[in-house]
């Protein structure tokens, strides 16, 4: 699934999954949050037969094929609940078969080129009737493959090393032979479209838009306009019957949240912080995604390395986290890892490549790279000794509003200027804005000047962080079971352009290195697990050398739920198992 930037709140469901099915057995009421999921668990007969559920979601799918620039969170919930898959991920981001599709999927051959070999469930049909078959997974990679420009895909990775899809041995087999190695396999055909929406280029572009000729999981689309997508029972559909009788993921603004689900209006919500109501209950867990500090290297004092590693080690990313997680009851570790996070199986800590908060080996560095600590002087933290930020009056919604953090005791020159970063955030985040004058308050220690600047939210990323216009900058990343794939474009080395631009991707600091390029290609290419992951680990490690991204932490997922509702609440890596979602008996 393609990687979107999430500013303010995380997706409910970012990776589709199915760890609902595990808590089949368990008794109504909060799982464990270090588990990965917290919900309001019940088996499928405690759950009552027919209504309708509305669930907030920021905005309306932006269209309902996943695999355009236009999808967003919520095209992947509609996706995990009309689409097949062939592996969904449990709570701990790990891939597990979707047995509904499949009966198997395993390498059957790995010289000399690999073959992997899909037998599918025979009761597996579209909603159309049609039998769900290798002219399905075949359409799609033809759609996917990158070798067509007629196609507007948003990417193709995996899908390019494929050199053939064809029928097996029956009707219910399918064989992917792979041109290149490629250990990521488990992560394509999820989901799995109709050859009505991705064998032509007309269809793969117009057709999935705002409708779905035919659906192929639990639930299909009835309809979509610019603020709910409905959904109603796949009267097709060969698993388990939906309890639902129809789903509605309506866009509802934050602000309104709470008192919709006060008031019934709304059954699911996810929410930024804790809400009350004799009908409300609250679950909590680590969200598929994380926060980063990101340290523009293309230009300016922070194109030198050393001041990079100085600023990364002036903060104090415990303590930030801390400050996030520890109200809300979640673990306040900080995340120590750029492709896994700490929910996730195989995490490991591999912030030592860069080393810990140190503010006087900070202070060394700089001064290796020439910065010299100098007295306060009128107009460069003139007066301002204690640090506390200077704040203009709040700006119209289309100015940038701007406040400075001086230094605490000296401020660093060079050549005869301060050491000024500008750092960019989105106006509307509370959060965001409270961990940066956190930021900007440890960095003064260091003699650094801060210049914070809140700007419009649909400006912030546009205008600002794509566009590289920022020192510094606050963002998030959802995570990923497949990090070889999904995270190489946010840290792969830019490279000039034919035009002289650099093409940068999805990394936003513009850094990286030919080395880090390689081990992702090596980890990406490895079909043994631990090798795969060996090769991560080592890019990881590089890429915190770099001080490029700086993670923070894993990000709280809040949901609140009408206490009448069942088997929903804060997932993390995981998505509902849409068929076992209803209200109480």
């Amino acid at each position: 699934m393609a990687r979107s930037v999430t500013l303010i709140r995380s997706a409910t469901a970012v990776a589709l999954a199915a760890a609902v099915a595990a808590l089949a057995g368990c008794s109504a009421g909060k799982d464990d949050p270090l588990a990965g999921t917290d919900l309001a668990s019940a088996p499928r007969d405690g759950v009552r037969d027919g209504g309708t559920m509305r669930w907030a979601v920021d905005a309306a799918p932006g269209t309902l094929n996943a695999f355009q620039a236009g999808a967003n969170e919520t095209t992947a919930l509609v996706a995990g609940a009309v689409l097949p898959a062939t592996f969904r991920l449990d709570g701990k981001g790990r891939p597990q078969l979707d047995t509904d599709l499949l009966r198997s999927a395993k390498i059957v051959r790995s010289e000399p080129s690999q073959v992997v070999s899909y037998r599918l469930n025979p009761k597996a049909v579209w909603s159309d009737g049609r039998a769900i078959g290798a002219a399905d997974f075949a359409a799609q990679w033809k759609a996917l493959r990158g070798t067509d420009d007629a196609y507007w895909t948003a990417r193709n990775a995996g899908y390019d090393r494929i050199s053939s899809v064809t029928a097996g041995k029956d009707a219910h087999e399918v064989r992917i032979t792979f041109g290149k190695p490629y250990g990521d396999w488990q992560s394509l055909f999820t989901p799995l479209y109709p050859k009505a929406v991705t064998g032509s280029a007309k269809a793969f572009n117009e057709s999935a838009r705002r409708s779905l000729p035919v659906a192929g999981g639990p639930f299909a689309v009835r309809s979509v306009n610019d603020t709910t997508a409905t959904l109603v029972r796949n009267t097709k559909w060969w698993g388990d019957r939906p309890k639902l009788s129809r789903l509605e993921f309506t866009a509802t603004p934050a602000h309104e949240r709470a008192a919709a689900l006060a008031s019934g209006a709304l059954d699911v919500a996810e929410v930024d912080r804790d809400v009350t109501g004799k009908n409300v209950a609250v679950y909590r867990t680590r969200a598929a995604s994380y926060t980063q500090l990101a340290l523009n290297g293309s230009t300016g004092p922070l194109a030198d390395e050393r001041v990079r590693h100085a600023v990364a080690r002036a903060i104090d990313r415990r303590a930030i986290a801390k400050s996030v997680l520890a109200p809300l009851g979640l673990p306040d570790e900080p995340l120590g890892n750029h492709l896994l996070l700490l929910s996730q199986a195989g995490y490991a800590d591999n912030s030592s490549a860069l080393g810990t908060a140190d503010t006087k080996a900070a202070r060394a560095l700089l001064a290796g790279a020439g910065w010299q600590r100098t007295a306060l002087v009128s107009g460069i933290g003139g007066g301002a000794g204690s640090g506390a930020a200077e704040r203009n009056q709040a700006a119209p919604a289309h100015k940038v509003e701007v406040s400075v953090v001086e230094p605490a005791k000296t401020v660093l020159r060079k050549d005869g200027k301060a050491l000024t970063l500008r750092f960019v955030l989105p106006r509307s985040s509370q959060t965001l804005n409270a961990v940066g004058d956190r930021i900007a308050t440890m960095l003064s220690g260091i003699g650094v000047r801060t210049e914070l600047q809140k700007v419009a939210d649909d400006s912030f990323f546009r205008d600002h962080v794509a566009a590289g216009d920022f020192d510094l900058a606050l963002y998030g990343w959802p995570g990923t079971a497949f990090p070889a794939t999904d995270t190489r474009p946010i840290f792969a080395k830019p490279e000039p352009a034919p035009d002289g631009s650099l093409v940068v991707e999805q990394n936003y600091p513009r850094l990286g290195t030919d080395r880090i390029d390689q081990l992702f290609d090596q980890a990406a290419a490895e079909l043994d697990p631990a090798k795969a992951r060996d090769y991560a680990s080592r890019a990881d490690a590089r890429i915190w050398a770099v001080a490029g991204a700086i993670p923070l932490y894993q990000r709280p997922e809040l949901v609140a739920l009408r206490k009448n509702v069942l088997n929903a609440g804060a997932f993390g890596f995981a998505t509902p198992r849409f068929q076992d979602i209803g209200f109480r008996k």
